[in-house]
């Protein structure tokens, strides 16, 4: 007679356990990253919208009678998106940034804060007249 021969498809377990286990440390080494990548997307929200901030106020500056820079003690948020009407400069409803701007000496500061990440760690960032970002606090790192 002749022997049946069966062919075996198919994976094993431990094949299986191998895959998930590869799967598993490609994902520990990718999240992170996504994570950093995705909070450097939103720090984007800020670094626009200090340097719309530092043009508006050059503007406002040249256009005042007094020679004077634009200050608040409001701060502009997605709750408070008109702190800034003064500059001309709305801030979207799903910002995720505070910002300020305040008189430092003859001079003025544009400050945006947020957690972008929920760790208690803040996201700050700074520009003046000078018209350079600066980042004081980065939550993409922390």
């Amino acid at each position: 007679m002749f022997g049946r021969m069966s062919s075996k498809r198919g994976f094993t377990l431990i094949e299986l356990m191998i895959v998930v286990v590869i799967i598993g440390i490609l994902a520990a080494l990718a999240l992170p990253r996504f994570f950093q990548s995705t909070i450097r997307t939103r720090q984007s929200e800020a670094k626009l919208v200090l340097k719309q901030i530092c043009t508006s106020q050059m503007l406002y500056r040249a256009e005042s009678p007094t020679n004077s820079y634009f200050t608040t003690g409001a701060t502009a948020s997605a709750a408070n998106p008109d702190a800034f009407a003064d500059l001309d400069i709305q801030i979207a409803p799903n910002a995720e940034y505070s910002y300020t701007v305040a008189l430092v000496g003859a001079n003025w500061q544009a400050t945006a804060r947020a957690n972008l990440d929920s760790d208690g760690t803040e996201d700050v960032w700074t520009i003046d007249q000078t018209g350079i970002l600066n980042c004081t606090s980065n939550d993409a790192t922390s």
